[in-house]
């Protein structure tokens, strides 16, 4: 995959882009790296207004809120992985998202999200959402026939998220985002937290905005915290005024530069994330304790065909069901794993694992219907073992795992 940084009359091998997007020496001090500029305010180089608005024409710095120099190199860098025009960066997934979510929709408007997805956006939308006036409804987006039903002539953005978490259901972006477009919907949106720019770019599939929860692959580290959003300059120019602005999710410029730092090794991490998480995927369905495997590098995947065209990497994501009950299991986890970390969170480069138990989630957070109870069962059964695959030596990580069987 080539991409073009904006700086080079020929396009750039992601690689590249990974290391030098957004990136360049330092005119005074020349620099080779990054500098990490810590200011809340500069000094401009000509009067500027006390409103943010009145800044909205200044190419400078002026406020950290509006924006800084370490988190506008960030954001160059992940707009050139991401093939975007822009990014605005964020200080968690969940900010980036609500950003979205709220400076894009109004009262009246209706929304249209997936019924299995991070809990934090889905808890969001189901019950923060209605208090002013925004409507969701939650649909199988692997699904177009339902899809198409639920939208409407108030239907404003239809949400994505694929690979999804935790259910690991794989969603046809480009036939969604047609399907969507064409019947008036103005913003397609793709959580791509779990695939990153290395498996799958949606915007190149018709999505109008992709999110990233930079806490996760893209940071890799596990030390800090970040979300993104990006999409076309003109749109993301409004929200930065709307959203970054007035509801002040903005990241700090040490966590800009930590996950600037991470995100010149994805591609490289993403594809030790893969081949651990092949051996692991493959060792795990062969093995007589493991009831049901969930990884789109398996051909058992359910939509292993849309995965092997829409994804260049398969990440290091996966979730697996036990005969065994789950939370006996998970305590000899907590007990007995050296290697792999009990723990919540995805993405890092060392292996976390938690258990996930199905009744739990769907009071908290879910509250399916019958049938999108039963579907979500088809995938969870009574709980799963969400297992994020660092880049550890596979023959390890199985060794470490296996014992607790």
């Amino acid at each position: 995959m080539a991409v073009n940084t904006g700086k080079n009359s020929s396009p750039l091998h992601e690689s590249t882009v990974a290391v030098h997007g957004g990136e360049f020496v330092d005119p005074t001090t020349r620099a080779s790296s990054p500098n990490l500029v810590m200011s809340a305010t500069f000094a401009p180089t000509d009067v500027t207004g006390f409103s943010a608005r009145d800044e909205k024409d200044y190419e400078g710095f002026v406020y950290g809120r509006v924006s800084s120099p370490t988190v506008r190199q960030l954001e160059q860098k992940l707009a050139a992985l991401e093939g975007a025009e822009a990014a605005l960066a964020y200080a968690s997934g969940v900010a980036a998202s609500h950003a979205l979510i709220a400076g894009r929709l109004s009262k009246g408007d209706h929304l249209v999200m997936p019924d299995s997805n991070y809990v934090g956006v889905a808890e969001l939308t189901r019950d923060t959402l209605p208090r002013f006036g925004i409507e969701t409804s939650f649909v199988d987006t692997t699904n177009p026939k339902a899809v198409a039903a639920e939208i409407r002539p108030n239907t404003r953005m239809l949400w994505l998220e694929t690979p999804s978490n935790p259910t690991m259901q794989v969603t046809d972006i480009k036939t969604l985002a047609t399907l969507a477009h064409e019947k008036g919907v103005r913003d397609v949106v793709v959580d791509s937290t779990y695939a990153t720019p290395i498996a799958t770019r949606p915007l190149s599939l018709g999505a109008d905005f992709v999110v990233h929860s930079l806490t996760k692959y893209i940071g890799g580290h596990g030390d800090a915290m970040g979300g993104a959003v990006l999409g076309r300059k003109t749109d993301l120019d409004a929200l930065n005024l709307e959203a970054t602005v007035h509801f002040g999710g903005v990241l700090s410029p040490f966590n800009a530069w930590l996950i600037m730092r991470g995100a010149a090794t994805l591609p490289l991490r993403m594809k030790a994330h893969q081949e651990a998480a092949m051996t692991l995927a493959t060792r795990l369905e062969g093995h007589p304790a493991i009831k049901r495997v969930f990884y789109p590098g398996l051909a058992s995947h359910p939509q292993y065909g849309l995965a092997r065209t829409q994804m260049k990497n398969f990440s290091g994501m996966m979730t697996f069901q036990t005969h065994e009950a789950g939370m006996a299991v998970a305590k000899r986890m907590v007990k007995q794993l050296e290697i792999i970390h009990y723990a919540v969170s995805l993405g890092h480069l060392r292996s976390l694992i938690c258990w996930i138990g199905t009744d739990d989630i769907e009071q908290s957070t879910y509250k399916h219907g019958p049938e999108a109870a039963q579907r979500f069962r088809y995938y969870m059964g009574d709980g799963v073992f969400r297992l994020s695959v660092g880049i550890e030596d596979g023959d390890d990580l199985w060794a470490d795992l296996v014992k607790c069987f």
